[in-house]
This record gives C-alpha cells, structure tokens and sequence, in this order.
C-alpha cells in the first residue's frame, strides 16, 4: 500500500509538473524579454535588434527590450544568455561573432553548442570589396595584379581584429594568393573614414556604412561576398563570377536562446520573428542597414552554426589571428 501511495504521489508530481509548464508555455510571454546585443548601441548589430524589438513587442503584446551588453567581441552578451534560465526571457541578437569567437577565444566561459540554443535566422548580409577612387583599378583582377606586383604594400582596413571586415580579408588572401596587410580600427565607422581619406586603400565592407560612397564615386566597388549579387549594388560582380567562389563571405543575424528551452516557447518565438521579417515596413529597414531579410527555422539556423564554425576555425588558424 505504502509503495502505491508512493507511486501515486510521483504520478501526481509529473502531472502538476507537465500542467505547470504547459500552462507557462501558453501564457507566454507574461512580462517583458530582454534581447542582449553584444556591442555598444550603433553598430550594426544593434540596428537589427531595434528593428526587430518593436514588431515582436507588437506581435506578442509585450515589451522586447534591447540592451546592450559590449566586451569580449560579444562573449560577455552571450555568456549572460547562456546562463540565463530557458524561460524565452532573456535572448541573444547574434552575429558572425558567434560564429568566429569559438577559435578566437579559446577560453570561453560557454560553449557555443550546448550552453546556447538557436531560435531563428533574421537576415544575412554580403560584403562588398571597396577601394578609395585614387586607386588605380577598376575591377578585381587588376587589384589582385597591383597586389601581386607590390607584396606586402597594400593595406586593408578592418573594423578591428577578428571582425568580419577582418577576416574577410585574410580568406580573400590565402583564396587569391596575395600579401595584403591588415589595419585594423577600432568600429567600422573610424575605418570607412580613413578609406575615404586615403590613409588606407581597400577594405572589406558589410555594404550599408559605404553604400552612398560607392554611389558618389568617392569609392569603388570591385566585388561582393555573396552568392548572389546584391539588390544594393546590382552592377557588382560577386566573387564566385570573378572566379574566386572559395572567398565567398555571407553575416548571419538571428536570435539565440539558452539550451533547454521547451518547443513550445521556441516555435512561438520563432513564428513571432517570421511574421516581422516578412512585414514590408521591418524588411524594408533591414535592406536599408543592408541586411538581406532571411527567415530561417531554428534548426536551419544551427546547421548554418555547424558548417560556419569550422569554415572560420581554418580561417584564423592559417591566418594566425588572436586577440589580445
């Protein structure tokens, strides 16, 4: 009897528990989520995450608010995430940088894979290959052969080491075989300003901080990362048409969770970014910070994790790359 009653009482628990989080899963949300971005407010990250805050505020009736959590190329952020409880309360705007810091930071306080859980894509993005107009060439192959021609001699700026404008470059140089010397900057902003002034020649760009530069002529546009030209700068060759589809470079926004959070909450939360990605008005804003808005699924997400992480881990191996 004793052991019946036992039994009874555990079945009792399961249950309370299983209704428990049910109920918890339909309620949500029932106050406010937190979308860590980790960098200082600005940058392009962190316009993602406050085009997307007000749309999933509307769509699920309650506040997302962004905070921004900067250091450690966003590992700081990102920890903070991934000890958080998996309750879709606290959730990550991440970028290339949850992709690279794994070899970057070998000492980081999470692991990308277990501690972490991906919720939904938002957008991609391209770079585009950009040279100040007193350069003389017009065109890719003519700035491989000046590179050739002077070996290291020709500078590229970066928005600081380890960035994607950094490690763009250093894939485009083990891919064309040429000796280009990386600068780096402290934020793309400072970069785009010396490349106009002619302190630095050529940069890897994400497309929106040099898109009006490009259209004055100030710059030149040789090439974009991508797979496929850019609606942005439509006349640009990508780099797998010039011959060097091994240096293709494509950024990958979307929206991370701690591991463990229930299906429930993950396909609402899901469901909620789908249904902003699509709205003209937030797909509209994301082309203007030049984001491609590309919803995908959280495990279409992670298989995009799975084949990035080692692509970079080769990247800065070869290329030597750390962060001091």
């Amino acid at each position: 009897m004793k052991a019946l009653l036992r039994s009874l009482a555990c079945i009792c628990v399961l249950f309370f528990l299983g209704s428990t989080h049910f109920v918890s899963a339909q309620s949500y949300p029932d106050k406010s989520i937190r979308l860590m971005v980790g960098y200082a407010p600005g940058g392009l990250t962190d316009g993602v995450a406050r085009t997307l805050s007000p749309q999933l505020s509307e769509i699920l009736s309650k506040q997302v608010v962004v905070e921004n959590r900067g250091g450690g190329g966003s590992s700081i952020a990102t920890d903070v995430v991934a000890k958080a409880q998996p309750d879709g309360y606290t959730l990550l705007m991440a970028d290339q940088a949850l992709i690279s810091n794994p070899s970057l930071f070998p000492a980081l306080p999470y692991d990308t894979f277990k501690d972490l859980q991906p919720v939904a894509l938002v957008g991609t993005a391209a770079s585009v290959i950009v040279v100040n107009s007193s350069v003389p060439v017009r065109d890719l192959k003519a700035l491989i052969a000046l590179a050739k021609s002077k070996p290291g001699t020709l500078n590229y700026a970066s928005g600081g080491n380890g960035t994607m404008t950094h490690l763009a470059g250093e894939l485009f140089k083990q891919v064309a075989r040429v000796d280009i010397v990386h600068i780096p900057y402290k934020g793309t902003g400072p970069a785009v300003v010396d490349l106009l002034g002619g302190q630095v020649p050529m940069m890897f760009s994400s497309i929106g901080p040099v898109a009006q530069y490009i259209k004055s002529g100030q710059l030149i546009a040789l090439a974009v990362t991508g797979e496929n030209r850019s609606p942005a700068l439509p006349n640009v060759p990508t780099l797998s048409e010039l011959g060097l589809a091994q240096a293709t470079v494509i950024g990958y926004w979307g929206v991370m969770a701690p591991a463990g959070m229930s299906n429930e909450i993950t396909e609402k939360l899901a469901k909620a970014i789908n249904e902003a990605v699509k709205r003209p008005d937030m797909n509209q804003r994301l082309v203007n910070l030049g984001i491609d808005p590309s919803f995908a699924s959280g495990p279409r997400y992670e298989k995009i994790l799975s084949a990035e992480i080692p692509k970079w881990s080769q990247v800065i191996k070869n290329a030597n790359i750390r962060i001091d």
